[in-house]
């Protein structure tokens, strides 16, 4: 599916607030609601929306840490570790990334007892580095459409 100009524009304001109505984010983009409801549906068909999701503060239901870890796994320990960090509670994100880590997740915990239970738990998988996070420079920006992608 080719992404227009509106398109774009729909995307954009849900990216801002996904419970925003449909008649008004056509009121923001210039088109009826019924418009806007069709180029959703087409969007969410063709897997460019993936879904929506409610934002929680951790600090406000009990994790007190946020931290990215990165793992650099041991031979032969990095395909368990991809299915066991599946089940992990902790990890909000995980991410394969390529350099001499092969592992970064972004983990909230309740505090530096769990910190070092949790870290406990992957030293078996490789070599681990924990940054803790102070705070949000950025957050779930909106992915806005390229310059190069504008017709």
């Amino acid at each position: 599916m080719k992404l227009d100009s509106l398109n774009w524009k729909i995307l954009y304001h849900l990216q801002l607030d996904a419970r925003m109505s449909n008649s008004e984010i056509g009121r923001r983009v210039g088109v009826s609601s019924p418009a806007v409801s069709e180029r959703i549906k087409k969007m969410e068909d063709a897997g460019i929306i993936l879904g929506y999701r409610t934002a929680i503060s951790p600090f406000e239901t009990g994790y007190q840490l946020k931290a990215i870890i990165t793992l650099r796994a041991f031979m032969g320990k990095l395909k368990p570790f991809l299915e066991k960090v599946k089940t992990y509670d902790e990890v909000l994100n995980c991410y394969r990334i390529t350099g001499n880590e092969n592992i970064v997740m972004e983990v909230v915990l309740r505090n530096q007892k769990h910190l070092e239970a949790f870290i406990d738990q992957l030293i078996s998988y490789g070599e681990t580095k924990t940054q803790i996070v102070l705070s949000h420079v950025v957050a779930n920006n909106a992915i806005k459409q390229s310059n190069a992608s504008k017709s």
